[in-house]
């Protein structure tokens, strides 16, 4: 991967050598919801003791704050020995891994291993104005007045063409964008930043939160272009490609995904700069080392090896499970998570490329 901006993931200096023995009995395999956890040996986990923890630590730190299910048995304990080792050597924390956890190999319940799927996914850093002009008229909304959690709510295409979905929004308007597909992006995202330019002329950055969705199934826009034979290639390149060509299609294209996020305003402050929004688990992301995950396959907070090879990434180290998504289904399926950025920084080349095979091992306290 190329050298990254704050925000990308970096690759990690190999680590020595793990020498604590890996012997005794393994335990019986765990029947996990949609999946099954199958236990192995360190040996049998690939490119494990190559992996740099110390930036994983960060991430395990924060699923200590809110530990839960995925925590695993002897939590606490487990987490005050995590804060303990977190100015330890590689050395130390690699051995402690391997003593106090167990790997079990995830595959589909009924025991298949086939190649899981790698997505990745980021956080916009766009420009945005508290106001609407002749170029920045793309609304981004808080929750609607009339708002009921679990309720199906107006599709996309009803909140921009319905005056009664209009009126329920009325004064929920947060932000205002320049482009129609980055409003989109961002809602699929789920979250982002906001350079904003206030009306008194000062900027300041926020970060908009995911708050809700309208409780309509999404539709990818891009598989609606590919569909048509519209383009060629599924990436958003194409899809902006598209748009310049055909600008009085681009709200059909819109409205083809029905889904629609409402957001939440929070303050950046520069410690809150340092990581990502937060996800399902409730801890703010690690970029690099924070992975949404199908929780019904594993829970929250649980630290996972990941292996992957393909085009986009080769990598094998320790990530976190912290959050989740609609397309986040099946036992052997993940999303990465690469950081912020704007549309030329790594953090979005590398989301915006990422699909490839996957394997996934769980680590659960002995």
């Amino acid at each position: 991967m190329p050298s990254a901006p704050a925000g990308a993931p970096v690759t990690a200096a190999p680590a020595p050598v793990v020498t604590v023995p890996d012997t005794g009995t393994l335990p019986p395999p765990i029947v996990r919801g949609k999946s099954l956890w199958t236990p192995v040996r360190w040996a049998d986990v690939p490119g494990w003791g190559s992996d740099g923890l110390h930036e994983a630590w960060n991430a395990w730190l924060k699923s200590c704050e809110r530990p839960g299910e995925g925590a695993g048995p002897g939590s606490a304990t487990i987490c005050g020995e995590v804060r303990q080792l977190s100015i330890a050597s590689a050395q130390e924390q690699h051995d402690w891994v391997q003593r106090r956890f167990v790997p079990y190999r995830i595959t589909e319940s009924d025991g298949r291993a086939p190649e899981g799927l790698l997505t990745g996914y980021y956080e916009p850093v766009l420009a945005a104005r508290r106001l609407p002009d002749a170029t920045y008229r793309v609304p981004l909304y808080g929750l609607p007045r009339d708002w009921r959690r679990g309720q199906t709510w107006y599709s996309r295409k009803e909140i921009d063409t319905q005056q009664a979905a209009q009126r329920a929004l009325e004064g929920r308007v947060i932000a205002w964008l320049a482009d129609p597909i980055d409003a989109l992006i961002l809602q699929i995202q789920g979250s982002g930043r906001l350079t904003i330019s206030e009306p008194d002329g000062r900027q300041r950055q926020v970060r908009l939160a995911f708050a809700a969705h309208n409780g309509h199934t999404y539709r990818s826009p891009v598989r609606w272009l590919l569909d048509q034979g519209a383009i060629r290639e599924g990436h958003w390149a194409a899809v902006r490609a598209w748009a310049r060509q055909y600008p009085h299609l681009v709200n059909e294209m819109v409205w083809s995904n029905p889904r629609t996020v409402f957001f939440r305003e929070e303050a950046l402050g520069e410690f809150d700069a340092r990581f990502g929004p937060r996800g399902a688990q409730g801890v703010p992301l690690t970029p690099g080392r924070s992975i949404a995950v199908d929780p019904q396959s594993i829970p929250y907070g649980t630290p996972v090896w990941m292996a992957t090879q393909g085009p986009t990434l080769n990598q094998q180290r320790l990530v976190l499970a912290q959050d989740t998504g609609g397309a986040i289904l099946g036992a052997v399926r993940a999303d990465y998570f690469t950081g912020w950025g704007g549309f030329t920084d790594p953090a979005y080349t590398v989301a915006a490329a990422l699909k490839q095979p996957l394997q996934l091992w769980a680590l659960w306290p002995r």
